[in-house]
């Protein structure tokens, strides 16, 4: 059976024949063998056809047609017009050597050319990819090599372009910096304790609060220098004027070494960037809200922006996220707890990162873990609803986070919650009852076609993963 082997280049289509098959019996080892040596590859394969690409767009849309497994009409045309043709009603005495099983099972599908994706067709690829400037006439290396440069730029910045504001590439930046400020600013702020309570140790006691403790040092500096006087001004920073006068007569009576102006420098310096970092992560907290509210709302409604952001940094994205099932989605963040538990064969762990939401501190000590199932359930649906739908809405996050609390009421006073349909019907109702108030009809129409897009969606997942633990 004749061998055909199809390369996608970035300049082009092309096709190439491997004949003496039988000779090298489909040794992979012959074949990587030969492949470094042009003359003994060039007996194994023979070059057929070539297809230009006609623009560099046409030559990225083939590339992301490739990329997803897709077959274009122009690599349909290619192949039919160099391939040998197939009669009815029997079978090819050829087949089709292809890089991408995708696209060979898409090949297969449309034109019944039989493809094959092995070891021994990459190796042959492989050797074609190697000589590919040998094959084709008048084509230089350097004209290659700038058509993949191009090309690589290309396909690199199609790949990049989505939407400005559903990027959830900033959410994942912005949690994993609010939580090394943390840790960042909890060290410095013990740093400034120890520091000036060489110099001031009451104050340790009288204001517990580490940024206004970093901002009370930065305004008395010297603690002798403090008098009534400042009492006003410490009342604004500590907001209890009682509480400034105690300030006030700790000064007085302080039993802490002085310090060198040099010295008191350095506090007031360190203090400052306390403040500063402080200061700069209540903005950044601020940034992450807005950034989850456009790109993961219903998420952000149901279990809060920072479980939230941790749930879609754990999984890599939030396409990620909403492939997961509730099974995983409810141990994000205890993997290794999890492998320990099956090693040993204990008791596998309830919940991760989903353990900081408030419900779960709300539940009973034996309603934890079917409280983190529950919970899980609901966002694998707010994630999947916020993933796929183009509507920026909150309305099935607060259904979601209601059904939520009613469960958490069936824990505990044995109310009946509603059911998952009537939730969802309920939450469809409140997005038509907000476009028809708004007056936009074309907003109505929309809604209502993106919803009924989910709503299909939604109840599939609803029967399978939620509706069991009804």
């Amino acid at each position: 059976m004749a061998l055909y082997l199809l390369y996608e280049s970035a300049s082009g289509y092309s096709l190439f024949q491997a004949h003496g098959i039988d000779e090298i019996g489909q040794n992979t080892e012959a074949v990587r063998n030969s492949v470094l040596d042009l003359n003994r590859f060039g007996k194994v394969v023979r070059f057929v056809a070539f297809n230009p690409f006609s623009s560099a767009l046409d030559a990225l849309n083939q590339c992301n047609a490739i990329s997803e497994g897709l077959m274009t009409e122009e690599l349909r045309n290619f192949l039919e017009i160099n391939l040998p043709k197939a009669k009815e009603g029997k079978k090819a005495k050829f087949s089709l050597g292809v890089a991408e099983p995708k696209v060979g099972s898409q090949i297969f599908e449309t034109t019944k050319i039989p493809c094959q994706s092995n070891e021994f067709v990459l190796e042959l690829l492989r050797g074609v990819r190697l000589h590919f400037d040998r094959f084709i006439k008048d084509l230089k290396p350097t004209d290659l090599e700038k058509a993949q440069l191009g090309l690589g730029h290309s396909y690199s910045r199609a790949k990049v372009k989505f939407n400005v504001n559903r990027v959830d590439n900033m959410v994942i930046q912005a949690i994993f910096l609010l939580d090394t400020l943390d840790k960042d600013i909890n060290s410095f702020s013990m740093r400034v304790r120890e520091w000036y309570s060489w110099h001031f140790p009451e104050l340790v006691k009288i204001v517990n609060d580490n940024y206004l403790f970093a901002k009370i040092a930065k305004f008395v500096e010297n603690k002798s220098e403090l008098t009534e006087n400042h009492i006003p001004e410490l009342a604004d920073i500590v907001g209890d004027e009682d509480k400034a006068k105690e300030i006030v007569e700790a000064a007085k009576a302080s039993m802490g070494q002085d310090l060198s102006p040099i010295d008191l420098i350095n506090v007031q310096q360190f203090a400052q960037r306390v403040m500063d970092l402080s200061e700069y992560r209540k903005k950044l907290y601020e940034y992450l809200v807005t950034k989850m509210n456009d790109i993961a709302p219903n998420l952000a409604s149901l279990i809060g922006e920072v479980v939230g952001a941790r749930l879609i940094s754990h999984a890599g994205s939030l396409t990620n996220l909403a492939k997961c099932p509730s099974s995983t989605l409810q141990i994000l963040g205890a993997e290794k707890a999890l492998f320990r538990a099956l090693k040993t064969r204990g008791n596998t762990p309830k919940y991760g990162l989903i353990f900081h939401s408030s419900f779960i501190g709300r539940a009973s000590a034996r309603n934890k873990g079917r409280m983190a199932r529950y919970l899980a359930n609901k966002c694998s649906i707010a994630s999947r609803i916020d993933c796929f739908s183009e509507a920026n809405t909150t309305v099935f996050g607060e259904k979601l986070r209601e059904q939520v609390e009613e469960r958490l009421e069936f824990y505990d006073k044995g109310v009946a919650p509603r059911k998952n349909l009537d939730v969802m019907k309920s939450a469809i109702d409140n997005v038509f009852q907000k476009s028809l108030q708004s007056g936009d009809g074309m907003a109505l129409l929309y809604n209502f076609v993106t919803f009924v897009k989910i709503y299909g969606n939604i109840f599939i997942y609803h029967y399978y993963f939620v509706f069991q633990f009804r």
